[in-house]
């Protein structure tokens, strides 16, 4: 039986064609996503995340972040609902054959629902290990210490939607007190790549979607936190450059976050392609590389 997905809130004004996600899959998981590991690493170190760390990540995508806390000796389990073809390359990505048996053991990805993870017993297969295989453990059910959300919010209208509803889910299968981080981008003077995300706002602009570039403001994250009745209890900043071996490869990292599908709706392919690779050239390099210096917030909240 297929499992049932639960769609997070994607800020788009209409849908991406269904053949290109998985391609655009593989473009987040092979360029993009290792574009946030400094962020991962700091929060880690910070949460002196490692062996007995039971960690619930939200958003997991194709699992990078999950793979470096696994390293480190943590258990951890990855939810998915966004973006399926993300936890397929997760499914691979993390797949235990080749590892020591804690690491055969100390992965769990789902693609159902939060609550879904309260028990050990689902009415529809969508909780499994790294394998596909199912989790018959009874750790299962014991609380998390941290919980991530890593997918940055605060560039565009709308996208900490749910995010909320999300958070309050998750805090009841965390201990009482355990952290809780979510991720913003910083402000836009310190970051290069907004003045390329500003190409989503100019192309969407007539249609005034959800999913247009705002600036990122100085309490998005807290009122996130608040609202899903958390206790904000520390904060850090990390430098994420963006750096890209050439401008195609650039482009097809920055349209695997998303972040341009409203524009990409409001207008087409082509004219989004045309102007993104515009707003690049200050960013290019004498070599032909591009790069684009970054600072990412990120907030530790802490669960009732």
């Amino acid at each position: 039986m297929t499992p049932t997905l639960v769609r997070q809130h994607r800020p788009q004004a209409g849908p991406v064609p269904r053949a290109d996600l998985a391609a655009r899959a593989r473009d987040w998981s092979e360029i993009q996503e290792r574009m946030l590991v400094p962020l991962h690493e700091a929060v880690y170190e910070r949460l002196d995340v490692g062996p007995g760390t039971r960690l619930l990540a939200l958003g997991c995508g194709s699992g990078l972040a999950l793979l470096t806390a696994v390293s480190a000796g943590a258990r951890v389990t990855g939810v998915e609902s966004s973006f399926p073809e993300r936890l397929a390359l997760a499914r691979r990505r993390l797949a235990p054959s080749s590892w020591d048996a804690h690491a055969r053991d100390a992965v769990r990805l789902v693609d159902g629902t939060l609550q879904d993870l309260g028990d050990g017993t689902r009415s529809n297969p969508g909780e499994d290990s790294a394998d596909g295989s199912r989790d018959p453990s009874d750790a299962a059910t014991a609380p998390y210490d941290i919980v991530t959300a890593f997918e940055p919010i605060g560039c565009l209208a709308g996208d900490s939607e749910g995010l909320g509803e999300q958070l309050a889910a998750a805090a009841p299968l965390a201990r009482r007190g355990a952290p809780v981080v979510l991720v913003g981008w910083g402000p836009p003077e310190r970051c290069a790549t907004s003045t390329v995300l500003r190409v989503a706002t100019k192309l969407t602009e007539p249609l005034r979607s959800a999913g247009s570039w705002r600036p990122a403001l100085r309490d998005d994250l807290e009122e996130v936190a608040q609202r899903a009745g958390l206790k904000p209890d520390g904060s850090g900043r990390v430098a994420c450059p963006f750096g890209y071996a050439s401008v195609a490869s650039a482009l097809k990292g920055l349209l695997s976050t998303g972040l341009f599908d409203a524009a990409i709706s409001a207008t087409d392919q082509a004219q989004v392609d045309k102007e993104i690779t515009e707003a690049l050239h200050p960013y290019r390099r004498p070599d032909g590389t591009v790069w684009m210096p970054n600072v990412f917030r990120y907030l530790i909240a802490r669960t009732p």
